[in-house]
């Protein structure tokens, strides 16, 4: 069996398609964490609300996306809903179904953010006459989006290599664009170390990029205790 080799001609001969699809991946990435972002805070309110019906209903939704894989929903959502007439192209299933997913995992990430935070806060929110719609808007979010911030980077580089899954849904993502591509020359060696090396070369910037903020985050941002009980920023030193 001859031992595979890298070939140079093929890699630079495909590497306009694989950056096309690249891009796409790229675009379906942020699509998708924006959507989720918002989503995620909007279920994780409603976990918290004292609406009992609300948070069980939010509550099963959690536990549905968390408890089935990432890869069966979308293609339930891409291959089954057509069957009861619900029909969406690739992109569209992949950035539903991803955003669907991410949306419950980030709500848990929110959820924690939210209930680390003191409750001598609250009491002293209460005390000063806020609301409490107020108090989350002014208090809780700003002190649980720096807490969250590190786990929520570390989700982006998740949700940008989980996209590899839509290629299943016949998007041309950077996976599927690769998979194109052997399908004509039959050089996996090549191309998948193509593909491979893209992944790297995005998510390892990222991932430093998340250890600084979160060093950031630990060091600066210190707390002093109020009087009134409540946690305030102290601008870095």
């Amino acid at each position: 069996m001859e031992r595979p080799t890298f070939d140079l001609t093929l890699a630079r001969e495909s590497l306009p398609a694989l950056l096309e699809g690249l891009k796409i991946t790229v675009e379906l990435t942020f699509i998708v964490l924006a959507i989720s972002l918002v989503l995620g805070v909007i279920v994780a309110l409603c976990r918290l609300s004292k609406n009992r019906v609300l948070s069980a209903v939010t509550g099963f939704y959690v536990d549905f996306m968390r408890s089935t894989p990432l890869l069966v929903q979308l293609i339930y959502i891409y291959f089954v809903l057509p069957t009861i007439g619900i029909r969406l192209d690739p992109f569209v299933a992949g950035v539903v179904g991803l955003s669907l997913n991410y949306s419950a995992y980030l709500s848990e990430v929110y959820r924690s953010g939210i209930q680390a935070i003191p409750r001598g806060q609250l009491d002293a929110a209460a005390a000063l006459g806020m609301r409490p719609s107020l108090t989350m808007r002014r208090i809780v979010l700003p002190q649980a989006i720096r807490i969250v911030i590190p786990p929520l980077g570390n989700y982006f580089v998740s949700l940008f290599k989980d996209t590899s899954l839509v290629s299943v849904l016949t998007l041309q993502e950077l996976l599927f664009s690769g998979q194109i591509i052997i399908s004509r020359t039959y050089d996996y060696f090549t191309i998948y170390t193509m593909v491979l090396l893209l992944y790297f070369l995005v998510c390892y910037p990222s991932l430093m990029l998340v250890r600084h903020l979160e060093k950031l985050t630990k060091a600066g941002y210190r707390r002093r205790q109020s009087p009134g009980g409540l946690l305030l920023p102290v601008e870095p030193t």
